[in-house]
């Protein structure tokens, strides 16, 4: 797969395997209801060294409609016994926040974008000149919300949660019909919480084989291990939830991080996408002045002219100064040219011809 046909740039951040991973801080339903909260949710954010900030820009009335019927009332998990009315209803971030919460992103210096639910959101974030979009899992079938987005001809970033493949490829398709190449899979397992065992990693290497697109990985899990373990298998971003305090609840604090480890996962995600560097045996500079410490061949007991080399005057050990190890057996026998004393690395020029 081409570089060049892989590498997507939002604003002056370009995202791909050879770059640094990119880190995306979901604000999501985090600023339980509160403007303040979301705006110092930006910034820190920012100040946690993430790339950008991610909202999500719908309305329960775009999302749902307000019924308590069978069909609309969650039973299990963190939102049991909710109507999809009621639950949106206190998650939502209102539309007149946008703007603000834009402009204050942009004041301190990180992008930000949002996940757009319906068509009016496209059009909201459109006005504020959103710089990429987001698709949610849930919104990956959504065909006709995928081509008006995709018309804006800006950067998608598509969660593929519960999707097939032949679904995913759909959206795809679909993106670059409407004139949209600008994409990126997040692999995505829909689970709130996410358990470990059930995160498929494996499945971010294949979706870069069978789609020829940058993927990276939108994190449900409790924790940045899962994250981070995604980077060595070429996850180009990374997406979490964040929360200011776990412990102020929320709809998503259940399974968002925190601050201090929104920065461990900045700085270990890139520090795993450092280490991978690229396939190669060459000796590697940190390694050079360690190369004395490999066995060689040297004299360990005092050996007089024209005596010969046995397994008892010569030894391999460390340093690396004498004849590589593997000339050992071919050297018994042979007989010196003078005197050697005990501690000399062995050299062929030594002995006798």
């Amino acid at each position: 797969m081409n570089e060049s046909n892989s590498l997507i740039k939002i604003k002056d951040r370009q995202i791909g395997e050879n770059h640094p991973p990119y880190i995306i801080a979901e604000l999501s339903a985090n600023h339980n209801g509160s403007l303040e909260r979301a705006l110092k949710t930006i910034k820190m954010a920012k100040s946690m060294g993430a790339d950008a900030v991610k909202f999500q820009t719908y309305t329960p009335d775009t999302l749902t409609i307000d019924s308590d019927k069978e069909d609309f009332r969650i039973k299990g998990g963190l939102w049991d016994g909710f109507t999809l009315y009621d639950l949106y209803k206190s998650a939502f971030t209102p539309f007149e926040w946008h703007e603000e919460m834009f402009n204050y992103a942009q004041s301190v210096g990180i992008t930000c974008f949002s996940t757009a639910f319906d068509e009016s959101a496209v059009d909201l974030l459109e006005d504020l000149n959103t710089p990429a979009y987001k698709v949610a899992s849930f919104e990956i079938i959504d065909i006709p919300l995928i081509q008006y987005i995709a018309s804006t001809k800006k950067p998608m970033i598509i969660s593929t949660g519960m999707a097939n493949k032949e679904e995913i490829q759909e959206a795809v398709d679909v993106a670059r019909e409407n004139g949209n190449n600008e994409l990126i899979l997040l692999h995505c397992i829909s689970g709130y919480p996410t358990p470990v065992e059930q995160c498929n990693l494996m499945t971010i290497p294949d979706m870069k084989n069978c789609f020829g697109l940058p993927v990276g990985l939108s994190d449900h899990t409790l924790g940045i291990e899962v994250s981070i373990a995604s980077i060595a298998l070429g996850a180009s971003v990374i997406e979490k939830h964040v929360t200011l305090n776990a412990s102020d609840k929320g709809p998503d604090s259940e399974f968002s991080i925190e601050p201090d480890q929104l920065n461990s996962l900045c700085i270990k995600c890139k520090s795993a996408w450092e280490a991978l560097g690229s396939a190669g045996y060459e000796r590697k500079p940190v390694e050079k002045d360690n190369i004395k410490f490999r066995r060689s061949i040297y004299v360990v007991r005092d050996i007089d002219s024209g005596e010969a080399l046995t397994k008892e005057n010569i030894r391999r050990i460390r340093p690396g100064y004498g004849l590589p190890p593997k000339y050992f057996n071919e050297l018994i026998g042979k007989r010196v040219k003078s005197r050697i004393e005990k501690g000399t690395p062995l050299d062929w020029g030594m002995l006798e011809k």
